[in-house]
């Protein structure tokens, strides 16, 4: 890294325009973080913690940064930033607790460092995954435009995490929506030992701006008055004109990445230009020299903090380990349901406008509902869903995207910490694999974490048998069915579509809605026209039997019902429609099986590794008594989805389907 050119700073500004108090504070939350960090690092080396992610160095930023904004507006901090944890009011003794692993911190045990949230503060903590986080400030900052807010959200980002796609998906968002959010990157010249001419080509990082029709500013990150005036001056810029702004700070890590690698790929001389623009002594020189503070109240501030960082460590050093406990991966469903209309009535309806007519009265009820996805708004979705939306409830309600799966997503969680509800559409299901760390690591895990559920609902049109080929016909439930926190939701019927998709927008947890585009007009069946809802978690007998039981799920419900009808009466098929797969309903297939005392777990995902697989597994586990033949599955072929229609009905398992079961009753 080479040395920080002088620059003049982009605002004018003079100290003698802040008061004393404000003067003061900075230097004391740059100490305050300072003195704690060296606490920390003590204990490392006394092996009484495991890892610390240092920002000695960086103080300016973080401190500078927090101090310029308003608190009620959102901070998103990496692993560098305690300045913001600590400048924010966060207590002491209760973040020591989070270091440590303990039941008295922010996220009981169950999440490190600075990953965790606290709405309360306005600050919203990382995941390791360093580009994730800006897509939920975008959220944050939509929700700020559509309540008509003044507050905006700050972003950090490091130069290493610049190169990831949530950078760029977010800050084109932002500038393509307007919202107003302050995107801060932290420039310290390595993303862990790789210097930044190894990560990025442009002179200057703020020069990426440009791209994306944004304003970008370059700032000496050490000068903490440079800082905050910047911060100050651009946040309230965005809070009248509703635009996002990149600011790069630079700035030098004079630690390792973490504590355990060490710094010998920098060359030494860095350490001596850096430890000469130190910002915690370069501004206490200034204070002293200006007259606003004093040698002996210098030492006196050094000792008070000392002392308090004392006093709030050792009651977390001796709190014992964290009792484990019953794992509570989704927030309570508290919502009271309204029951379907007691007869289903003769109107008819097709299962993409049952979908529509759900989402539609789902909008109705819940004016905090938004929508997002690609074409969903004048054109109404490619599979027309959302047709006629737009008109009804505005072009802020029902919002077309860029192409960009992952920072949606991410804004939805953004959405949610301001009591927004979303409804992300994926134009296929396939496209989501784009926004599985949003999904897998963001959505799924937050309520785990740190206690607060993003209600989202994604829905994914998927499926094959419509000739598509292998990037528009996969089925990817499988994959999520891995990730506990999520709720997975598969119908098989026009009405459990309409009743599920409504349920699911209620859910206070995230649900992926799976509908399979081969059944949305050419599968109909009687829908109540008023609003209803059915439950998550609860399957239904498609069709009783005695004889065997296929328990299966969207179109294998359809398949093997027709199967079941051509059999009949020779044999007597019973038929479970699992709806929900996870959770999945382990009593109906209990009774189910007890029932009939022989398994097809039916699937159209691929064989290994598949939904059924899981079905199969548990089934074998815990009522292996009860069968009188193995557990059978059919799914699949183990191949991508062919385009050709004839190797389609091949790789599918539906023309498999009678031999299978006429198999597994002859064993």
């Amino acid at each position: 890294m080479s040395s920080l050119p002088a620059t003049a700073p982009l605002f004018r500004y003079d100290p003698k325009d802040l008061s004393t108090d404000v003067l003061l504070r900075l230097y004391r939350e740059m100490l305050y973080a300072r003195l704690i960090e060296e606490k920390m690092l003590s204990l490392l080396r006394q092996g009484k913690i495991s890892k610390w992610f240092s920002g000695i160095g960086q103080e300016a930023i973080a401190v500078g940064a927090t101090l310029a904004l308003r608190e009620t507006d959102y901070i998103f901090p990496l692993h560098r930033n305690l300045g913001v944890f600590t400048s924010r009011g966060m207590p002491l003794r209760k973040l020591f607790a989070q270091w440590q692993g303990k039941a008295s911190g922010f996220t009981r045990g169950r999440e490190r460092s600075f990953h965790f949230g606290a709405p309360e503060y306005r600050v919203i903590g990382m995941i390791s995954h360093l580009g994730a986080m800006l897509p939920v400030a975008d959220g944050v900052a939509l929700a700020s435009n559509l309540e008509g807010g003044d507050y905006i959200a700050l972003a950090f980002i490091g130069d290493g995490g610049t190169s990831e796609g949530d950078f760029h998906e977010a800050l084109n968002v932002a500038s393509v929506w307007r919202l107003p959010v302050l995107f801060l990157i932290e420039n310290n010249g390595y993303g862990l030992s790789t210097p930044v001419s190894e990560q990025y080509a442009c002179k200057r990082l703020a020069d990426r701006a440009i791209g994306y029709g944004i304003e970008g500013y370059t700032i000496e990150g050490n000068n903490v008055l440079e800082v905050y005036h910047t911060v100050k001056h651009l946040a309230e810029k965005a809070r009248q004109d509703r635009r996002p702004r990149l600011i790069e700070a630079i700035t030098f890590r004079m630690r390792g990445h973490e504590e355990a690698s060490g710094t010998k790929y920098v060359p030494k001389h860095l350490f001596e230009e850096w430890g000469a623009r130190d910002p915690i002594l370069n501004y206490e020189q200034f204070l002293l020299q200006a007259g606003y503070i004093t040698e002996k109240e210098v030492q006196t501030l050094r000792r008070d903090l000392k002392k308090k960082i004392e006093q709030e460590i050792q009651p977390v050093l001796s709190e014992p380990e964290p009792t484990p406990e019953p794992a509570d991966v989704y927030a309570p469903f508290t919502t009271e349901l309204v029951a379907p209309p007691a007869e289903r009535g003769t109107r008819m309806l097709r299962f993409v406008d049952a979908i529509s007519e759900g989402l539609r009265q789902a909008m109705e009820r819940d004016p905090k509902l938004i929508l997002m996805g690609q074409d969903i708004a004048e054109y109404g979705g490619v599979f027309k869903v959302t047709e006629g939306f737009v008109e009804r409830f505005g072009k802020d309600r029902v919002r077309n995207t860029p192409l960009c799966e992952s920072a949606i997503l991410g804004m939805s969680l953004g959405l949610a910490l301001r009591g927004f509800s979303s409804m992300v559409e994926m134009q296929f299901a396939d496209f989501v694999s784009y926004g599985f760390t949003q999904i897998a690591n963001n959505l799924a895990k937050n309520y785990y974490r740190w206690g607060v559920a993003p209600k989202v609902v994604v829905r994914l049109p998927t499926g094959a048998g419509v000739g598509a080929g292998p990037f528009h016909s996969q089925s990817l439930e499988g994959i999520f069915m891995h990730i506990p926190g999520l709720k997975i939701v598969y119908p098989a019927t026009a009405y459990d579509a309409k009743g599920l998709l409504t349920t699911a927008l209620l859910d206070p947890n995230p649900v992926l809605y799976f509908e399979h585009k081969a059944l949305y007009r050419s599968l109909q069946d009687a829908v109540p026209e008023a609003y209803y809802n059915l439950p998550l978690g609860v399957a239904r007998v498609a069709r009783s039997g005695k004889d065997l039981s296929i328990i299966t799920y969207g179109m294998g419900v359809v398949e093997a019902l027709k199967v079941a009808d051509q059999l009949a009466p020779q044999v007597d098929i019973e038929v479970i429609d699992l709806r929900t797969l996870l959770p999945f309903d382990k009593d109906a297939i209990t009774a189910s099986v007890r029932k009939t005392h022989r398994v097809l777990v039916l699937y159209e995902g691929t064989y290994t590794a598949g939904v059924g697989a899981e079905i199969a597994a548990w089934i074998g586990e815990y009522l292996f008594e009860q069968l009188d033949a193995p557990v059978m599955r059919l799914a699949s072929r183990d191949t991508p989805v062919p385009f050709n229609m004839v190797l389609e009905a091949d790789f599918l398992p539906w023309k498999r389907l009678p031999d299978a079961i006429h198999k597994l009753l002859s064993y």
